[in-house]
């Protein structure tokens, strides 16, 4: 498969030319900024979404609502700096994650430093959307059909697999714009449907407001096992250069205009979805609300049925948004570093031998949702809450105490106490439910 190098530079050129128009971020640059905006809703408003009341009543009314808040505003606060240093270094652009932070670190560190932990994310996320998947089609079809013989979860994540195996063959960002608007669109509606139903329902008439866990140290894990929810609920970063990639830029039109409008008009849905799903849900169930939304709803029937048809489309395009710089890293290392011919073959076999892969984890971990709680405290909160910060702090080397460094180093230490704490939350949680754990379920 390899071949051999042209030795004129501008052969070389013209080569790198080539492949950056093959590979699956930088071969179309004519994304419309409300392609930014749906993107970036679909990257951010996982079916996490669902789980915020659950959340809610592990962190109490008052911490709970700040550190929503909270985080609504530094990640869009990370966010605003991420979409500016795209293009810091004039005819440049950093296309990647990885890119930025070789910038900011150096060659070498800021790989190893951004690498691993957006591929954790990336990844992560993609076998967590398996297990949705699967299980969301499998409450779907049991709520249409409640006397049908029942059918292993397993069965149902291979269903939702095969989706993939066809999707993932879409070549990069651009061609799956139409998923990801009809992702975005579910989204809002699932958490719609969410606040809208609890309403409905109305306050229940036991509803207890105070913390579940009868012991204080019980009532410490659950509330650091709380914050990595919300982490996890935040996080769509990994994704946001590589979307604004996609968008044309000139140095009289950078690139940066467009995105943001896109990230604000994201950002104010993701709190039409979050904020609303999060405070009702809460409020109508109190304490006594499950770790999904849906499952304390229990009626109409159709309604809940649609809810999880719209969280399976949802996830569909979710998958996708997370897999695509995935696919980006494995055929950039497959055609810069390993030389291979750039072709539908490769990448039909990359791609699939992935989509497999996660498959095959997704079936055997079922149990991978609450390995969330402990990978989103480790890789989410750095991604989204103080890499950025720290990359801005390295480059612009704002004045000491001024208001940059400052705000910038608010973020840092909260974005590391979200790190270290909530990763304890998930590991005991994940300890105490270890009893009951079934690979291959």
């Amino acid at each position: 498969m390899a071949h051999d190098q042209d030795p004129s530079p501008n052969a070389g050129a013209a080569n790198q030319k080539a492949i950056d128009d093959w590979l699956p971020i930088t071969s179309s640059r004519n994304a419309k900024w409300w392609y930014a905006a749906f993107h970036n809703v679909t990257a951010m408003v996982g079916a996490g979404v669902l789980s915020l009341p659950y959340a809610m009543s592990e962190l109490g009314w008052g911490p709970g609502s700040v550190i929503m808040i909270l985080s609504w505003i530094i990640t869009l606060y990370t966010l605003w700096q991420m979409v500016e240093m795209h293009e810091m270094v004039p005819g440049k652009r950093f296309d990647r994650y990885h890119e930025l932070g070789q910038h900011a670190f150096g060659e070498k560190l800021g790989l190893w430093i951004v690498v691993p932990q957006q591929l954790t994310v990336e990844v992560g996320v993609n076998i967590v959307y398996m297990v949705t998947g699967g299980k969301s089609l499998k409450k779907f079809h049991e709520t249409v059909c409640p006397n049908c013989s029942n059918i292993k979860t397993s069965y149902f994540i291979v269903i939702f697999a095969s989706i993939h195996f066809v999707l993932s063959h879409l070549p990069n960002f651009n061609s799956i714009s139409g998923v990801s608007l009809a992702a975005a669109v579910m989204s809002l509606s699932y958490s719609t449907v969410a606040w809208v139903a609890s309403l409905e329902k109305g306050v229940q008439p036991d509803v207890d407001y105070s913390y579940r866990a009868k012991t204080k140290s019980d009532g410490v894990f659950h509330f650091l096992s709380g914050l990595g929810e919300v982490a996890f609920a935040f996080a769509g970063h990994n994704v946001v250069l590589e979307i604004q990639a996609t968008i044309p830029s000139t140095p009289e039109k950078p690139s940066k205009g467009p995105m943001w409008k896109g990230v604000v008009l994201a950002y104010i849905v993701v709190a039409l979805c979050y904020f609303p799903v999060a405070m009702i849900g809460y409020w109508v169930f109190g304490n006594a609300v499950e770790d999904n939304i849906l499952i304390s709803l229990e009626k109409p029937a159709w309604l809940i049925a649609i809810a999880n048809m719209f969280v399976v489309i949802h996830v569909i395009g979710s998958y996708q948004i997370y897999a695509m710089p995935v696919f980006d890293m494995m055929e950039t290392l497959l055609v810069k570093r390993w030389n291979f011919t750039p072709c539908f073959r490769l990448r039909f076999i990359t791609r699939s031998l992935y989509v497999a892969f996660t498959m095959f984890v997704g079936i055997a971990v079922p149990f991978f949702g609450g390995l969330l709680g402990f990978f989103g405290g480790l890789a989410f909160a750095p991604t989204t809450y103080f890499l950025p910060c720290t990359m801005w702090l390295a480059i612009y080397k704002p004045k000491r105490f001024g208001l940059s460094w400052t705000t910038n180093w608010v973020c840092i230490v909260f974005g590391v106490l979200l790190m270290v704490l909530s990763p304890i939350g998930g590991l005991r949680t994940l300890i105490l439910s270890a009893k009951n754990y079934q690979f291959f379920s």
